[in-house]
């Protein structure tokens, strides 16, 4: 007798003009299995569940589930099929409650009925251990918290085959361990999961099948059970791929830049950033941890000049005096002979300009450089080039836009183009978010490089195992305080963790 799979993806093919994004997948996953979907950037596996969850349509193949063959055009069609999607950012309305955005969008009559709506909400969350308050606000919830309404969201219409896009992201290790208890339990009740996921240790721990994509086309499944990360990694790359980050003890380090009570307010005068006082020393790479909206960016921002603030921000030149950065802009930081790079979390939007290409944007460092009406090109060009063969940039021309690049592409032209203008201070914002295994180990390496020079690097990430491999000090924040400045070769990542939800820790008394 044929096996009936809960999912079955025949011949599936999708393109965008000349590019192959999906070539000929076959594809299974069965009820009671977490099956993770693995591959690099630009591999597939997004557009793969899009086309479950009815973004997409599929050029060529079918879908079937339950052995019976389904057109998927909308995801009203994938939820009347048993199937939803929760992606990686979350589409919620901040100002409604978790029950009215549960609800919201679905078909009825008349008025919402908020206790029969709530009533069925506590009913799922009791039965998945979920926890969730159907009353409570959406501003008022962490990042756990809106995931979990998501998750709640796409039961209460009927799914039981669920697709989880990076659903980690932006956890601590204490959530993702909740998250992965839920998930089993989800699977253990019957349910069928799909992960697209980048961390390895992860895919090793939760799932149960791991299917693996190589530019668009399908590579095979393993049982989790008998495969490695290193196994894992050689069959998404097609070759063998070193899996080691390689941390040298700092050499000599000297203090570059000392920040001491450092304020920064927004617009509606809330506290982002509350006395962060802390060195970061010339030769080491200082990692910064936090839960999503901890004040990491605003850290950054203040240290490059782009946003107010008060407090003191020093940088010290070797065997020279101490200069003043607060209240500068970043070209005056630039012109007091201050070599400052700056990698920010929005690539497109603050990073790089998506219309131009390589050389366009690496020409924004040095524009000002021209003579008159005429902006030298040659340089830019050559340091354009150097880059994309140096980082393996996947592009046409270095004339081509940089937005049409995959995410991974793009950071590489970002973090070569910074750390070309030999910078005292680099600091990166989630260097390597979304990005595969294979273009994140090229990055931490870049950033161990620049640590091997002398260079202060100030590193913001969100994998705790990174950055305890990566980094020498890792500075915790906590609801825009230092709750912790600790040892990276000494600490556990649970005890990070902790510091990251309780402000108020030791603060610079705790590194080593």
């Amino acid at each position: 007798m044929e096996t009936v799979h809960a999912i079955e993806l025949r011949h599936i093919t999708k393109r965008f003009g000349k590019v192959v994004a999906n070539d000929g997948i076959d594809l299974t996953l069965d009820r009671g299995e977490i099956l993770s979907l693995l591959g690099e950037n630009g591999s597939g596996k997004t557009t793969l569940m899009n086309m479950l969850s009815g973004i997409y349509y599929p050029d060529e193949g079918e879908i079937l589930v339950e052995g019976r063959p389904v057109s998927i055009r909308s995801p009203k069609d994938a939820f009347d099929n048993g199937i939803g999607m929760i992606h990686q950012h979350y589409k919620l309305v901040d100002v409604f409650t978790a029950a009215e955005n549960i609800a919201l969008g679905l078909q009825g009559r008349g008025k919402l009925d908020r206790k029969a709506v709530a009533s069925r909400v506590r009913e799922i969350s009791d039965k998945y251990g979920f926890g969730i308050d159907p009353n409570k606000k959406v501003y008022d919830m962490s990042v756990s918290e809106k995931q979990t309404v998501e998750i709640v969201k796409v039961l209460y219409r009927g799914a039981d085959i669920l697709i989880l896009d990076e659903p980690t992201a932006v956890l601590t290790p204490q959530e993702t361990d909740r998250l992965f208890a839920i998930l089993r339990s989800m699977r253990d009740d019957g349910k069928a999961i799909v992960i697209i996921t980048h961390k390895l240790h992860e895919v090793m721990a939760l799932s149960d099948r791991v299917a693996v994509l190589r530019k668009g086309q399908y590579i095979g499944t393993v049982d989790t059970a008998g495969t490695s990360p290193q196994a894992l990694t050689d069959m998404m790359v097609g070759r063998a791929v070193s899996l080691n980050i390689q941390r040298p003890e700092p050499v000599n380090p000297q203090p570059r830049l000392t920040v001491e009570n450092l304020t920064v307010l927004d617009a509606e005068g809330v506290k982002r950033l509350d006395s962060v006082s802390f060195t970061a020393m010339g030769g080491e790479i200082l990692g910064v941890a936090g839960i999503a909206g901890s004040g990491q960016r605003e850290l950054l921002e203040a240290i490059a000049g782009l946003c107010p603030a008060t407090g003191s921000i020093r940088f010290t030149p070797d065997g020279g005096p101490a200069a003043q950065l607060l209240g500068k802009t970043p070209m005056q930081i630039k012109q007091a002979g201050v070599s400052m790079a700056f990698v920010p979390e929005d690539r497109l939007g603050m990073g790089l300009v998506g219309g131009m290409g390589m050389t366009g944007n690496m020409m924004l460092r040095s524009w000002r450089k021209g003579r008159g009406a005429f902006v030298d090109r040659k340089g830019p060009n050559a340091l354009a080039l150097q880059v994309k063969d140096e980082l393996e940039v996947v592009t046409p021309s270095v004339e081509f836009p940089v937005r049409r690049l995959s995410g991974g592409n793009v950071q590489k032209v970002l973090v070569g183009r910074e750390i070309a203008s030999a910078p005292a201070v680099l600091m990166s914002a989630y260097a390597v978010r979304g990005l595969d295994i294979n273009t994140s180990y090229t990055i931490y390496n870049l950033m161990t490089q620049q640590k091997q020079k002398g260079v202060a690097v100030i590193f913001v990430g969100e994998d705790l195992d990174v950055l305890l491999e990566l980094c020498d000090r890792i500075l915790v924040l906590c609801g825009g305080r230092v709750s912790g400045i600790v040892d990276a070769r000494a600490v556990t990542k649970e005890a990070v963790g902790l510091l990251m939800t309780q402000a108020g820790g030791k603060g610079e008394d705790s590194h080593a």
